[in-house]
């Protein structure tokens, strides 16, 4: 784009001479007086301003003042035939970029110009790109604000970060599937967090708590004596969560009259309250969850196919722990600091025994069940580390049958999985490696994932296994 130079002076040979040499490379405007110049510097975006320190009755030095209070003032040049130290350190001042005498040698004049207008051009860069690296900064905040919730390091975990980016900022309604206490909710969190929309509009309903005549009230509202107990008019979650974000939980808990009103409001973003005839407009980001198979219940008739397929337009599932063990030890130390910090307790770690316990336990409970084992253990814990003994009883009662299910799964465990008497950590740990060594056909790559470990922590552990290979 071509700087624009607006050139002041009362006497016409100097504006004349200045803008035949200005012209071929500046956008030139020209005034007589300082009234002249005002009106330039108002309605055109003037980059280098070229003025006289002398204008007849006006003075160069309070058209400076003047510029220098624009949104974005020109880069100034004064010029006098009266030069003296004492005119230019006041004119530099004021906040000239620089002072030339007259007569001027306009090839000095070109020249100062074009570094002026080349200032202004990297000033202005300078600015656009701070502002759009201020904005990449907010943006980068907000995702980082928004996928915390989602601790994991598993590929099914990055997966789900990767989908959560990418789908929170569009208005497409999002179905999360997964096992109870898998994370359903903060899936949800993450998603308003990113969607650009307002931070406290998220309304979450759990349709399980509600019995189907509430519901219905709960979600569209209702009018004042649309039923016995409606004193007053309700205004609903759809209501509530216009222009936001309107969360779902447990959605096929819902009777069959309720899964067509919330189809209609679905498809025409239109709600009715109950006792009323008027639709009226919502702009809400509708995310639902279950944990129950709705393609089953569609093909048993206990869910509209219609709504399935309206609320499935993006699919999340949530992995259960099992699926991530992984992200066993860092969920683990995620809820340590949440706990201690919320008991008053000192940061203690988990000991080497109780993170094994913590990965062989097949966690049914799922992240829920986990964050409640780490929140007894900080509770229990009076040593310098979280032990064994300080979890909760039902992982040592449960380790067994669990590592029996993983490494048998026909159901039936092997003799050597189920040994009579007293046992130790130790030996479950050992006969869950057997297991899934066994399971695996030796392949000790699978088997580590299996059982939640690496590669390199199950070769330190054979070690502590019998040489003989029959042991395997």
């Amino acid at each position: 784009m071509t700087p624009v130079v607006l050139i002041v002076d009362d006497e016409k040979p100097t504006r004349d001479g200045l803008r035949q040499a200005l012209d071929e490379r500046f956008e030139v405007y020209v005034a007589a007086d300082a009234r002249e110049a005002q009106q330039v510097l108002k309605s055109e975006p003037v980059d280098v301003l070229l003025t006289d320190l002398r204008l007849g009755a006006d003075s160069g030095m309070d058209l400076l003042d003047e510029a220098l209070t624009l949104p974005k003032p020109p880069v100034s040049i004064m010029m006098t035939a009266y030069g003296s130290v004492d005119t230019a350190v006041e004119a530099m001042r004021r906040g000239a970029w620089h002072f030339v005498t007259k007569p001027l040698n306009l090839e000095e004049v070109e020249l100062l110009v074009a570094r002026a207008a080349r200032g202004r051009e990297i000033e202005s860069e300078n600015r656009r790109l701070t502002s759009e690296n201020h904005e990449l900064q907010k943006k980068a905040s907000s995702q980082s604000a928004g996928l915390e919730r989602l601790i994991g390091k598993s590929q099914a975990m990055m997966k789900i970060g990767e989908m959560v980016t990418q789908v929170a900022p569009t208005r497409a309604t999002i179905l999360i599937e997964g096992e109870s206490g898998t994370g359903k909710e903060l899936v949800a969190h993450a998603l308003h967090d990113l969607s650009g929309r307002p931070a406290d509009k998220l309304v979450i309903v759990n349709c399980a708590a509600l019995s189907p005549q509430l519901l219905e009230s709960e979600l569209f509202g209702h009018e004042k004596g649309a039923f016995t107990s409606a004193h007053q008019r309700r205004i609903g979650r759809f209501e509530q969560a216009d222009g936001g974000t309107l969360f779902l939980d447990e959605i096929g808990e819902i009777d069959t009259s309720t899964q067509v009103k919330l189809l209609r409001a679905l498809s025409e973003r239109t709600i009715e309250r109950v006792g009323s005839n008027n639709p009226i407009a919502v702009d809400v980001r509708v995310i639902a969850a279950t944990n129950r198979n709705l393609r089953q219940m569609v093909t048993e008739e206990q869910f509209r196919e219609d709504l399935f397929f309206r609320l499935n337009v993006v699919n999340i599932r949530m992995p259960p722990l099992r699926e991530r063990a992984e992200d066993i030890v860092l969920l683990a130390s995620s809820f340590l600091r949440e706990f201690s910090e919320e008991n008053g307790r000192a940061l203690k770690p988990l000991s080497d025994r109780a993170l094994d316990l913590l990965r062989l336990y097949s966690w049914p409970g799922n992240v829920r069940e986990l964050r409640t084992a780490i929140e007894h253990g900080v509770v229990m814990s009076n040593d310098e580390s979280i032990g064994e003994r300080h979890l909760p009883r039902f992982l040592d009662d449960n380790i067994l049958s669990s590592t029996a299910e993983m490494t048998d799964p026909s159901g039936t465990a092997e003799k050597d999985l189920a040994p009579q008497g007293e046992f130790n950590l130790h030996d479950l740990e050992m006969n869950a490696i057997r297991g899934a060594l066994r399971y695996t056909n030796g392949n000790r790559t699978k088997a580590a994932g299996l059982l939640g470990i690496s590669r390199r922590t199950l070769q330190r552990k054979l070690k502590d296994l019998p040489s003989s290979s029959d042991s395997l």
